[in-house]
């Protein structure tokens, strides 16, 4: 299991072009300048997430069991905002899902995600995906985790980004 100093250098090791935000569109994003917190217990159970996975990320385990380790996600306050950060790394640490950027609103079942969201080298090695500005993470049948309600925003793959509580 990683520490957190672990997962700084992790998230320190992608590389800055996935990372950054080209000019323009950072001109469209405009900053959370507060969180909407429509329900208390919702943004505790964020607070207290148990990690983030994508559906490519597998790998086999020593024991020759198959399985997914989830992915770090850090939730901290920055003034009146909520800001999000995670990423899950494949098991060669070739690939990687990332999440980060600020909480414009959370309810009971859903939060909206303003930031930026990639994904490399999944379950292609040569697939790239960045994503900015607004994303909608709901709760849906009563599952135990927030799941990115755009499924296909890269190319013809379906991509599943969950966040677990």
């Amino acid at each position: 299991m990683r520490t957190c100093l672990a997962w700084a250098i992790a998230l320190a090791a992608i590389p800055a072009t996935a990372m950054a935000q080209p000019a323009a569109e950072e001109a469209q994003s405009r900053p959370v300048a507060q969180t909407v917190v429509n329900d208390q217990s919702a943004l505790a159970r964020l607070r207290g997430n148990s990690g983030i996975t994508l559906q490519w990320i597998n790998f086999t385990y020593s024991d020759g069991s198959a399985g997914a380790r989830r992915g770090h996600v850090s939730v901290a306050d920055r003034g009146n905002t909520v800001h999000i950060s995670g990423v899950q790394f494949t098991a060669d640490g070739e690939g990687y899902v990332s999440v980060t950027g600020d909480i414009a609103e959370i309810g009971s079942d859903y939060f909206i995600l303003d930031g930026r969201i990639v994904i490399s080298g999944a379950p292609d090695a040569d697939r790239q995906c960045i994503k900015t500005g607004r994303s909608r993470f709901a709760i849906t049948q009563n599952r135990r985790y927030w799941r990115m309600r755009e499924f296909e925003w890269c190319d013809s793959l379906t991509d599943y980004i969950d966040i677990y509580f």
